[in-house]
C-alpha cells in the first residue's frame, strides 16, 4: 500500500506483489476453492433438499408457484431478486439448488479474487477454504437466505476500500466497494450498516484514509442497496420509525442481550435457536469458536510486527463490528448470522496459520505443521459430521411439510385456496407454500388476516385450520370438516367451496 515500509515482514502477510503484479499462475488456487464450496455444496446439502420456512417467504415473493406469503418488517427482497431468474419460470427445488450453489462459488472466487496483491495467495486460499468449510457456510450454500451473500460482499467491499487507498488514481475499486456496499444493503441493510462502520469511521477519522470519492461510494451504494426497503418502509409500513419497531419487536426486542452462549448451543446443528434453552453441545463441535478470536488475534500481531496491518486489522474490525448485534442486543440465535463474522475473520486467521507453519525452523517445524494439520483436519470432520445431522433433520422436517401438503390436496384444499394455523405445529406459510395455496395468521409476527376475514374467504375458495392432532381449532372453525394430515397434525377444513380433484 502507499505510504507502507516493508521491514522484511513474513510471508504469512507479504503479498504476493503489488496489484499490478498478480499473476495468472495464481488464479488457480482460488478458483479451485469456489470450485470445490460448489462440489462440496452439491454432495454434503443435496440439491432436492425442500425449501425451508424463510425460504418459501421469499420465493413466494416471485414465484407463478403460490401467492406471496406476508413480508415482515425485518426482511429485505435482496433474496428474492437472486433467485427471480430460476423461481419466474420453474418450481423445481434442485434447479434453483444447484442455481444457487453455481452462484455462491462465483461469489466466492470474486470475494477472494479482489483481495489479489493485498494478501499473498496462499493466505487467499486458506481462508477461502476456512471459511468455505464450515457446515453453516455450505449448508446456506445453496439455499435462498441472505446472510452468505452479506458475508462475500463484505469481504469484497473490505478489499475494494483498501484496493481504492493504496491507489487513488483507479477508478474500479471505488465502483467495486459501492457495488459490493449495495449488495450488502440489497440483502440486509441492518447487516451491511454495522458491517461498514468501521469502514464510514476510517474515512472521517482516519486523516490518511480521508477520501472523498470513496465515502460518497460507500454512502452511495448503501443508500443504493436499501432504498426499496426504506420506500417499502413508508408505503407498507407506516415510515422507517415504524418498520424498525415492528423488526425489532419481531426480533424479541432489540437491546442488551447477551447472545454468546445462545450462538454457542446453535453450533452443534440448531438453524434457529429460539428459545435457546437445552444443553451446550460437545466441546469438540464448539472449540474452534473459541479458537477463532485467539487466532485472529495472533494474526492482527503478526500483521502489526510486519508493518502490514490495515489488509488484517480492518477486515477483523468490520467482524467485530457486525457481530456486536447477533451477540449483545439479541435474544436468540441462529449460526448464519454470524457468516459475515466468519468470513471476515477468515484472513486474520489464516495469516496467523499460514505464519505458524513458515516461521518455525529446524526440527520445531514438522512438529508445528503436523500439529496445525492434525487441527484443520479434525476440524474438518466434526463440520462435516454436523453438517450431516442438520441435513438429516432439516431433509426430515420439509418432507413433513410435503406429506401435510399432499394430505390437503387429497382433501379438496387446492389452489387457489387458504391455509392458517398455529406456527408452533405445522407452520402455515412453508406448507401453504408446498400445497400451492396462501398463508394467513390471526397472531404472531406474521399477523395478516382476522377471523372475520378467513371466513368471508372460506365461502369463496378452500380454507383450512392445522391443529395438533386431537387439539381444538379456533372458534370459527369449530364446525368446520376434522381431518388427520400427518403424523401429530390435522385440519379443519372450511365446507364451503372446494376443489374436489384427488379428493
Amino acid at each position: 500500500m502507499t505510504g507502507t515500509r516493508y521491514v522484511a515482514p513474513p510471508r504469512s502477510v507479504r503479498p504476493s506483489g503489488a496489484a499490478a503484479r498478480w499473476k495468472w499462475g495464481d488464479e488457480p488456487w482460488l478458483a479451485a476453492v469456489a470450485v470445490a464450496f460448489t462440489v462440496a455444496q452439491l454432495v454434503l446439502v443435496r440439491p432436492t433438499l425442500g425449501l425451508g420456512w424463510d425460504e418459501t417467504v421469499y420465493i413466494s415473493q416471485v414465484s407463478g408457484h403460490a401467492p406471496a406469503a406476508f413480508f415482515s418488517a425485518p426482511r429485505a427482497r435482496g433474496v428474492s431478486l437472486l433467485v427471480a431468474p430460476i423461481t419466474s419460470w420453474s418450481s423445481s427445488t434442485t434447479v434453483l439448488r444447484v442455481y444457487l450453489a453455481l452462484l455462491s462459488g462465483l461469489g466466492m472466487y470474486l470475494a477472494l479474487r479482489a483481495w489479489r496483491g493485498l494478501l499473498p495467495v496462499r493466505v487467499l486460499a486458506l481462508a477461502g477454504a476456512l471459511f468455505a468449510s464450515l457446515w453453516v457456510t455450505l449448508f446456506y450454500g445453496p439455499q435462498a437466505m441472505p446472510n452468505l451473500w452479506v458475508a462475500l460482499a463484505a469481504l469484497a467491499a473490505v478489499a475494494c476500500f483498501l484496493r481504492a487507498q493504496a491507489d487513488r488514481t483507479r477508478s474500479a475499486p471505488v465502483w467495486g466497494l459501492a457495488a459490493s456496499a449495495a449488495l450488502m444493503a440489497l440483502m440486509r441493510p441492518t447487516d451491511a450498516l454495522w458491517v461498514s462502520l468501521p469502514l464510514l469511521v476510517a474515512l472521517v477519522a482516519v486523516r490518511r484514509w480521508r477520501h472523498g470519492r470513496l465515502l460518497l461510494a460507500l454512502a452511495g451504494g448503501l443508500a443504493a442497496g436499501a432504498t426499496e426497503w426504506v420506500v417499502e418502509a413508508y408505503v407498507s409500513f407506516g415510515g422507517l420509525g415504524q418498520r424498525l419497531s415492528e423488526g425489532s419487536s419481531i426480533q424479541g426486542g432489540l437491546g442488551w442481550n447477551y447472545a454468546v452462549g445462545d450462538q454457542l448451543r446453535s453450533l452443534g446443528g440448531r438453524t434457529l435457536c429460539r428459545p435457546c434453552t437445552g444443553a451446550m453441545p460437545h466441546p469438540a463441535v464448539t472449540l474452534w469458536w473459541f479458537v477463532l478470536p485467539v487466532l485472529a488475534v495472533f494474526g492482527l500481531v503478526v500483521a502489526v510486527r510486519a508493518r502490514h496491518a490495515a489488509p488484517v486489522a480492518l477486515p477483523g474490525a468490520c467482524a467485530v463490528s457486525a457481530a456486536v448485534p447477533y451477540l449483545f442486543m439479541i435474544g436468540y440465535a441462529a449460526p448464519r448470522f454470524l457468516l459475515p463474522v466468519y468470513a471476515l475473520l477468515s484472513l486474520p486467521v489464516a495469516v496467523a496459520l499460514v505464519h505458524l507453519v513458515t516461521v518455525p525452523r529446524g526440527r520445531l517445524r514438522p512438529l508445528v505443521v503436523a500439529a496445525v494439520a492434525v487441527g484443520l483436519l479434525g476440524h474438518l470432520a466434526i463440520q462435516a459430521v454436523v453438517l450431516g445431522h442438520v441435513v438429516d433433520r432439516t431433509a426430515a422436517s420439509h418432507e413433513r411439510w410435503a406429506r401435510i401438503a399432499d394430505g390437503l390436496h387429497r382433501n379438496g384444499v387446492r389452489a387457489p385456496c387458504l391455509i392458517t394455523g398455529d406456527d408452533a405445529t405445522a407452520p402455515p406459510v412453508p406448507i401453504a407454500f408446498y400445497a400451492g395455496c396462501a398463508s394467513a395468521n390471526t397472531g404472531g409476527h406474521n399477523q395478516n388476516t382476522t377471523a372475520a376475514a378467513l371466513v368471508r374467504t372460506a365461502r369463496v375458495e378452500p380454507v383450512a385450520v392445522l391443529t395438533t392432532a386431537g387439539g381444538k381449532p379456533p372458534s370459527y372453525a369449530r364446525s368446520w370438516h376434522p381431518v388427520h394430515l400427518a403424523g401429530r397434525v390435522d385440519a379443519y377444513i372450511a365446507p364451503g367451496p372446494r376443489n374436489g380433484r384427488g379428493a
